[in-house]
This record gives C-alpha cells, sequence and structure tokens, in this order.
C-alpha cells in the first residue's frame, strides 16, 4: 500500500516538459535580472542556510546555485563549498558575487553530477528539485546520496504540493505557461523518504500564499528522527 500510496501522490504532481536545453537557454536569458525576479525566495533559502547548519571546514556541494546567494553564505561559514548550475551565465554571475570568497563553480546538471562517491559532508538545493521532472527527481536524489558520505545531511527548499486555492491557481498557470513558469510544487517529504532519506527537522513557511517546505534529511539510517515547527 505504501508504494501504491506514493504512486499516486506523483501522478498528482504536475509535470514538467520543457526539454533541459531550453531551460538552460531560459536561465541564460534571465541571468542579468534573475535577483530581482528571484528576490522573494531568499529568506527561505535563508532558513534552509540556518537549519542545515553548515560546520567551518566541512564540504557541502550546492545543486543550482543560480547568482550565489546561497553560495556566499555557506562560504562565509568557512565552508568548502561547490556549486553546480546548468546555466553558464549564471556561473558568470555567480562568479562576479563571490568575490574573494572561495568557492567553487560548474557548470552541470543534478541529473549526473560529476563528482566522485561520498565527496561531500552536505548538499543543499534551493527551488530547483521542483524544476525537474517527476520521471527525474528520483534520479537527482540517487545522485545525491551517492555523492553524500555516510551521515551527510541534504537541506531542500522547495515548493510544496498541497490541497490549496492557490497551489491550484499556480498549477493552472503552469500547465498553459511551462515556460515562465516552469517550476510546480513537489511532494518533498514523500520523494525523499522513498528515496532513502530520513527526514530530521521539516518547517512549512508561505510565499505568496504558496506553501514553501524546507527540509532537512539524513542519508545514515540510523540517524533516524524527525521534528518539525
Amino acid at each position: 500500500m505504501k508504494g501504491f500510496y506514493l504512486v499516486n501522490m506523483k501522478s498528482e504532481m504536475e509535470r514538467v516538459t520543457r526539454p533541459r536545453e531550453q531551460a538552460r537557454e531560459s536561465y541564460n536569458s534571465m541571468s542579468r535580472w534573475y535577483d530581482l525576479f528571484t528576490s522573494d525566495e531568499k529568506k527561505f533559502t535563508d532558513i534552509g542556510i540556518q537549519m542545515l547548519d553548515v560546520q567551518p571546514n566541512e564540504s557541502i556541494l550546492e545543486i543550482g546555485c543560480g547568482t550565489g546567494h546561497a553560495l556566499i553564505e555557506f562560504a562565509d561559514k568557512g565552508a568548502n563549498v561547490i556549486a553546480i548550475d546548468l546555466s553558464e551565465k549564471m556561473l558568470k554571475v555567480a562568479h562576479r558575487n563571490i568575490g574573494n570568497n572561495k568557492a567553487g563553480l560548474c557548470q552541470a546538471d543534478g541529473f549526473s553530477i560529476p563528482f566522485p562517491n561520498e565527496q561531500f559532508d552536505y548538499v543543499f538545493i534551493s527551488f530547483t528539485l521542483e524544476l525537474f521532472d517527476t520521471p527525474e527527481i528520483p534520479q537527482v536524489l540517487n545522485e545525491i546520496r551517492r555523492v553524500l558520505i555516510t551521515g551527510g545531511k541534504l537541506g531542500v527548499v522547495s515548493l510544496a504540493k498541497q490541497n490549496k486555492l492557490a497551489i491550484r491557481i499556480y498549477e493552472w498557470f503552469h500547465q498553459r505557461m511551462p515556460t515562465l513558469v516552469d517550476c510546480r510544487p513537489i511532494y518533498l517529504q514523500p520523494v525523499l523518504k522513498d528515496a532513502g532519506f530520513h527526514v530530521q527537522k521539516s518547517t512549512i513557511k508561505t510565499m505568496w500564499g504558496l506553501p514553501v517546505e524546507i527540509v532537512i534529511a539524513c542519508k545514515d539510517s540510523d540517524r533516524i528522527g524527525q521534528t518539525s515547527s
């Protein structure tokens, strides 16, 4: 019944129909103005950073770094941070923004992360997991598990799929303008658990009436313990 329940939830999530190359071109085009478009997202990303609680000299991979907001925060904490993004022009803006902060930047896709197994203490992905199509999300999470050390933590910030009017309206626009409204809400905790992560902390916030879920999960099965706020 558990597997059947998850399959039903996945079928309820809207699909992402935009090809990956089209997504890269779109983010290249908006790279100069991206911070203006996404200024309201930063406070939720900051909550995720605080909940993840990265310590100095620990290693972290950020997937979908955009113009580098979270990247800078992690570098300021003294973490050894590497960030990937599909868009080369986003990475150029991020390179300018990080200034003297020490951070590695790499053009890559979260669907196929170009790093060895068990290399990072943490992985962080904010407003990016929901950009992947539903069948691709398990592969992305498998890749994240692969590069995390045993006991490593994953921090995710994502639009949350809930039965609310604001979500239904948002999904209506996503269906009709998939290039402009490219992400969609997902059932975050179920897909994380299905991928073998154990939720440790979670919280729900609201942005423009839309629920935003922030989750910290652990790769190691003997570190189960869930709290919410």
